[in-house]
């Protein structure tokens, strides 16, 4: 069952990431693009007053799925944890996290755009 759990927050990580950096091409979806842009905002800097900026509940729960599998030495982030598995190597924390906020900073700033300034190209 754990290794069920664990490929679903994995599946779960990579549509969140996935949507939240592509989210903004297609009119269809701009909406709750939008949406979700602020859900994950408001998760990394509100959220983050408390338990960390950049906090991500997802990323709780799944690290203590995989705590409880003998999962050790979990990174802060997701996309680090992945991206360390995807190449075999150790990624630098400092360049994934700068990596991750110029991506969303610029898929957000895409969707306020195409949202709120350029609302013809939702047709």
């Amino acid at each position: 069952m754990n290794q069920i759990l664990d490929l679903f927050f994995i599946v779960l990580h990579l549509v969140i990431v996935g949507f939240n950096l592509l989210g903004w091409i297609w009119p269809a979806t701009r909406r709750l693009h939008f949406i979700v842009v602020l859900l994950t905002a408001g998760s990394w800097l509100i959220l983050g007053i408390w338990y960390g900026i950049g906090y991500c509940p997802i990323t709780d729960w799944h690290w203590q799925l995989k705590e409880s599998m003998g999962e050790t030495n979990l990174p802060n982030s997701f996309i680090k944890y992945y991206a360390d598995k995807v190449t075999g190597a150790d990624i630098s924390s400092q360049l994934v996290d700068i990596a991750t906020a110029l991506g969303f900073a610029i898929a957000a700033l895409m969707s306020v755009y195409l949202n709120f300034f350029h609302k013809s190209a939702n047709k």
